[in-house]
């Protein structure tokens, strides 16, 4: 088996659910008899809501570094907006960091999906880390809410579901934005906040969903295993 190191702490009980998956997910295919080797550094989330991109940058590449020289063969982000320091980082360290946007992406295409409707936090929705690596990689279009919902959406992510929050008004709003985004064409959802699939049932959405941290997990897992 291979080492993955984990750069988890935004949020907390993301990358939890991230070590629960993975090692559920190893066991099951090698046995209770053994469990994956894994690194994990937890990051203060107070370095995010900061929103400075320099220092979230050099945080992440530090900590990056500090997992390969511990004896990570490959970094697995635990979270999606983090994902924005994957152009600064990969460049700059010799292992893979294994990108949620590619486990979301071959995802799609397996399923047919050609336009995905993507829901998180406001940096994730309007950023290009996923909808620049979905489009290049795998020809997959995304659409957001409208701007107006932009900032509800946000404040549902950041102070509600990563603090371990989950409201009925919350599941309202982002069951409506699906209904939206549907009518504007899409035939998929991104669940791209990692608490997001906590909070609603995927059987009972209006679009196929795709809960990125599943996805991901899954990824690392056949990292893992690929040896």
């Amino acid at each position: 088996m291979r080492t993955i190191g984990l750069i988890g702490g935004t949020s907390w009980h993301s990358t939890m659910a991230y070590y629960k998956m993975i090692n559920e997910g190893v066991g099951a295919r090698i046995g209770t008899q053994g469990n994956p080797e894994l690194i994990l550094y937890s990051i203060n989330i107070e370095i995010m809501r900061e929103q400075n991109r320099e220092k979230i940058n050099a945080k992440y590449l530090e900590v990056s570094r500090r997992l390969i020289d511990a004896g990570a063969e490959a970094i697995l982000i635990c979270a999606n907006t983090p994902h924005m320091v994957y152009d600064f980082v990969q460049p700059q360290i010799e292992v893979p960091i294994l990108h949620i946007a590619d486990a979301t992406g071959q995802e799609a295409k397996r399923l047919g999906l050609k336009k995905l409707a993507l829901l998180g936090n406001r940096p994730t929705m309007t950023g290009s880390f996923i909808p620049k690596v979905l489009e290049e990689k795998y020809g997959i279009q995304t659409l957001i809410p409208e701007s107006h919902c932009l900032s509800q959406a946000h404040t549902y992510v950041s102070e509600e579901l990563t603090r371990g929050k989950f409201t009925d008004q919350a599941r309202s709003f982002f069951t409506t934005q699906i209904e939206l985004l549907k009518a504007r064409g899409a035939d998929g959802v991104i669940l791209g906040c990692t608490e997001l699939p906590l909070l609603l049932e995927a059987g009972a959405l209006p679009l196929p969903g795709l809960a990125t941290t599943d996805l991901h997990a899954q990824m690392a897992i056949d990292f893992i295993l690929d040896s």
